[in-house]
């Protein structure tokens, strides 16, 4: 796992770092850089634009709490990722507040903890290399930010918490791919749609989603299931399962969101 360099390594004309899903432009961080980290409980508002979140295997207790969890794929089924759904039509995070704030009765997604660092994939003459890199989002630099580390280039506590909090999450980010493409191995993800008709307005569709059938995990042979509960997926599927409730629980916070702007401008 890299670590932030002292110096900023010239890159090479063939390397590309490819941020990860909602970031833009990311560097590698050094040792030099000053950060503009959000204040606590702020947040960005670039996850305002963001319907859905990566979540990780250790999350899915607390997210199922207040998200439906989805698995998604890019690439006709070859591989997943698994999501947490944030809002019921594209660019609608309905958890982001109008000040730019959290809901703080709902569980904050590590993925946002995290911004504005990140661990990148590196690309170099066409191959993707193992090893992940140490970066923040470019737009953070400020001369004002915040130091991350002191003159004799020792981490800050700061820094500390927020590279451990990088280092596991990117660890259990790989786990999480691994128990979705085990599940998909087993044939046990299913395509579906999401439809929805309001009190108020057009019927809603939410599609490109994955869900586990319960169909299929029932007739799974024994010893596949015992290698799922000893690999600790078979609470996390039951985990997301359960939480697709919650797909009505954003269309009545999608209600009221809106009712709620309706008597500000009113």
């Amino acid at each position: 796992m890299a670590e932030p360099a002292n110096t900023t390594p010239a890159a090479s004309n063939d390397a590309q770092i490819t941020p990860p899903f909602a970031y833009g432009e990311i560097v590698p961080l050094n040792k030099a850089h000053r950060v503009l980290v959000p204040q606590r409980g702020k947040i960005t508002p670039a996850f305002r634009n963001l319907n859905a979140l990566p979540v990780s295997l250790v999350e899915f207790p607390l997210v199922a709490r207040d998200y439906a969890i989805v698995f998604a794929t890019a690439d006709a089924g070859k591989t997943y990722v698994v999501f947490a759904v944030l809002g019921l039509e594209a660019q609608s995070n309905l958890f982001l507040m109008s000040d730019n704030t959290w809901d703080r009765r709902a569980y904050l997604p590590a993925y946002v903890r995290r911004y504005p660092f990140c661990m990148a994939t590196i690309t170099v003459d066409g191959k993707l290399r193992d090893e992940r890199l140490v970066c923040v989002e470019k737009k953070a630099l400020r001369d004002k930010g915040d130091r991350l580390f002191d003159d004799a280039g020792t981490p800050l506590p700061e820094w500390e918490r927020q590279q451990k909090l990088l280092i596991e999450y990117e660890a259990d980010l790989q786990r999480t791919n691994e128990m979705a493409a085990t599940l998909a191995g087993l044939g046990l993800l299913e395509p579906f749609t999401m439809q929805a008709r309001p009190n108020e307005g057009p019927p809603i569709a939410l599609s490109g989603m994955a869900r586990v059938s319960e169909e299929k995990l029932g007739q799974l042979e024994g010893e596949k299931l015992k290698e799922l509960m000893h690999k600790g997926y078979l609470a996390r599927i039951y985990a997301h399962m359960g939480s697709l409730d919650n797909f009505q629980r954003l269309l009545d916070r999608r209600a009221s969101l809106a009712a709620r702007q309706l008597q500000q401008h009113a």
